[in-house]
């Protein structure tokens, strides 16, 4: 196992939530994997604002809290920290932000792994996509294909329930 590698990638993956048709990763979930106090990470944060537009970082509203709360199934606030504060969510530009403006060693070192993370989800999704679009082509190519057999099917049985002329002779 490489030595550099602090936290195992699935621990980091668990922590990335969509919420806002965004990925993110929460501040306290941050500030574990770094082993701060989510006051220091939001400390730092405020002090460097201007570093963290609203597509870095935004504030849960009360109803996506309860949504996250719901999905991570948990009642309590104690996994929030306690805290009566706005959660904050960080986008992977904010997350790439925080290592700047924490500047600890392990900061740095966590934020390596949490973007090559999210650089391996943007990969795996891609390629998903990708699959997607081949089936979706193969679908329609057949389907057009599925097509003029049926026409031509469709074809012979009109002919066949045409009348047909009798045999023989023709009397006038």
């Amino acid at each position: 196992m490489d030595k550099n590698i602090l936290l195992p990638e699935p621990l980091i993956e668990n922590k990335i939530y969509i919420i806002r048709e965004k990925k993110v990763m929460l501040d306290y979930d941050l500030a574990k994997l770094y082993e701060s106090e989510t006051k220091r990470l939001n400390e730092a944060v405020k002090r460097n604002l201007e570093r963290f537009p609203p597509d870095f970082m935004f504030q849960l509203t009360k109803i996506e809290e309860a949504n996250l709360k719901s999905q991570i199934a948990t009642s309590s606030l104690e996994a929030y920290g306690g805290r009566r504060k706005p959660i904050s969510a960080f986008t992977e530009q904010g997350v790439a932000m925080l290592s700047s403006v924490l500047g600890s060693k392990r900061a740095i070192a966590v934020n390596v792994q949490i973007m090559r993370t999210f650089t391996r989800i943007r990969e795996m999704l891609s390629s998903h996509r990708e699959l997607k679009e081949k089936i979706e082509e193969l679908e329609k190519k057949y389907d057009n294909q599925f097509k003029l057999v049926f026409e031509v099917i469709h074809r012979l049985i009109a002919e066949e329930e045409k009348p047909k002329e009798k045999l023989g002779f023709k009397t006038e």
